[in-house]
């Protein structure tokens, strides 16, 4: 059998839960992917999938031997993008995750340029403020923005600081009052960036003399940094959000910066515009060529 048709079949079929999606994405009938993994299934003396009437599940053996092969096929195409990658020019096919509203001001107004500069890359842009899966995703490289990543199986290089304000709007705190220190939050509706689930998030507030964390609440939580910029402006609340995206709105009037003598993160840690990929992918022309480009289209908004 073809081993490395089936762990990518098996890979397929894990993904989308089910032969007929599996089988679209391959170009290949249900019954041919069946039979695939019937193959696999058999050379391997175990069951790797649970079918029924209505789905396909992994065993635990096939979780575990999935975990395995995808880590197998992403060092192969690692190895492969490395030969193809190697020439004078940035060359090939490049999956990229980027925040959606930092790429939306920043980087769309230069991927003209980008495309133009390197006619050889073939350029997959997905455009998400949730921190999607590299490995599991196949993505060679992701433009984030906020703390960077501990994750110590991945390469992280900093852009540029991504300093946050806590604001809300006029008409917002006249109704319901200032806050003078960090803890009176408590008692307002605060609006939060999903980092992770759950109503509560804290908000640590440093300066020289130490650090103040307050948990907020609120009745909005969202992934979308353009959703509380809206929520903020239109009165419903604080949001803590960064200086590249509400500092025109603070000068304009339509939103007020509180506590800006201190500095504000979510959960602490400082915050970044960064570039993150795997180790196998540090030498690649092509993620070099969107990062320098990433550089320069930042530099040229500052």
């Amino acid at each position: 059998m073809d081993k490395l048709l089936a762990m990518r079949t098996l890979l397929a079929v894990a993904d989308h839960g089910g032969f007929t999606a599996a089988a679209h994405e391959l170009g290949k009938t249900s019954s041919s992917v069946m039979r695939i993994m019937d193959g696999l299934e058999a050379s391997l003396g175990t069951s790797l999938l649970t079918r029924t009437t209505r789905s396909v599940t992994l065993t635990d053996a096939g979780v575990t031997y999935v975990e395995q092969v995808r880590q197998v096929l992403t060092d192969l195409s690692g190895a492969d993008d490395s030969v193809i990658d190697s020439g004078v020019e940035p060359m090939g096919a490049l999956r990229v995750s980027i925040s959606a509203t930092y790429s939306r001001l920043f980087i769309a107004p230069h991927i003209a340029t980008f495309l133009g500069e390197h006619p050889r890359i073939t350029l997959d842009l997905v455009v998400s403020d949730s921190h999607l899966d590299l490995v599991g995703e196949r993505f060679d490289l992701a433009l984030r923005v906020g703390v960077p990543t501990t994750d110590e199986s991945l390469i992280v290089k900093r852009l540029r600081p991504s300093d946050r304000f806590v604001v809300a709007s006029p008409e917002y705190l006249d109704k319901k009052g200032y806050p003078t220190q960090p803890s009176d939050l408590m008692s307002h509706e605060c609006m939060r960036f999903s980092y992770k689930p759950g109503n509560r998030q804290r908000w640590v507030f440093r300066q020289a003399s130490g650090s103040e964390a307050v948990d907020v609440k609120g009745q909005l939580m969202t992934n979308n940094l353009d959703m509380l910029v809206g929520a903020a402006v239109g009165g419903h609340g604080v949001a803590l959000l960064p200086q590249w995206l509400v500092g025109k709105l603070v000068r304009d009037g339509k939103l007020v910066s509180l506590f800006s003598d201190l500095q504000v993160t979510p959960e602490g840690g400082d915050a970044f515009v960064y570039a993150t990929f795997l180790p196998n992918r540090r030498y690649s022309k092509k993620v070099r060529a969107f990062i320098d480009f990433a550089e320069r289209a930042i530099a040229a908004a500052s």
